[in-house]
């Protein structure tokens, strides 16, 4: 088993982040300097630039990551659990099946290393509280949230078609240009354009999204099925 080659995993999913010493630069370093020390063999670092999904299933680099690992039984290297998991059954059962593979886990901010009994008991108790810490954030958004719906407060975004009325920051009152878009995409749907054909329709003829950029497939489509509620 190929237990002292190891791949880092770095990940950073706000410009907060970067800016408060976790940037990837910074992380990249710090599995460098762990790996040395530690006498492990760095064979790759894998890089999320700007992901904040919920699941590792979201991250299609981590699972291909974690596979490898898995295949030719390579540890992985983080600077701290939290960039790689958001809960502790998927930590817990992620970090499970590596060890059944023959693959450890090292998380250098939590002084961790799953290879010793002390590593595996660890991981269970700082799991735990990282999820505590996101539920508490989780609940106070929840909570703000209630407290602007109480306040009469729009919450949430406008839908296309829409904008909000300048006098009262609240009413909602029909885009005309907007409306105008709407039509254009209903009509040619009914006349069997793509949305790929009816984006580029539109960009042609100079319409552009809500932030002043060209239309894509994916926004028609979004569109056509939250908004217009057709295929």
């Amino acid at each position: 088993m190929n237990l002292d080659k190891v791949i880092g995993y770095i990940r950073v999913s706000t410009i907060g982040q970067a800016e408060h010493g976790i940037s990837l630069e910074n992380q990249e370093e710090k599995i460098k300097q762990y790996c040395s020390l530690n006498n492990l063999e760095l064979i790759d670092i894998i890089r999320d630039e700007g992901l904040s999904a919920k699941s590792l299933k979201k991250r299609p680099q981590a699972i291909d990551m974690l596979n490898r690992a898995k295949e030719e039984q390579l540890g992985i290297v983080v600077y701290k659990l939290d960039r790689m998991f958001r809960n502790t059954i998927e930590s817990l059962q992620t970090i499970d099946l590596l060890a059944k593979s023959g693959a450890g886990f090292h998380s250098i901010q939590e002084r961790l290393d799953t290879s010793s009994a002390f590593g595996k008991f660890f991981i269970t108790q700082i799991s735990a509280m990282a999820e505590l810490e996101r539920n508490i954030i989780s609940e106070r958004t929840k909570d703000a949230l209630a407290l602007k719906k109480q306040q009469g407060k729009r919450i949430g975004t406008i839908p296309f078609g829409y904008s909000v009325s300048t006098t009262d920051n609240q009413t909602l009152i029909q885009n005309d240009k907007e409306m105008e878009i709407l039509t254009f995409i209903q009509d040619k749907r009914l006349q069997g354009l793509s949305h790929r054909k009816i984006a580029n329709s539109l960009n042609t003829k100079g319409y552009t999204n809500r932030n002043s950029n060209p239309f894509t497939k994916t926004s028609i489509t979004h569109i056509c099925k939250r908004v217009l509620k057709i295929a």
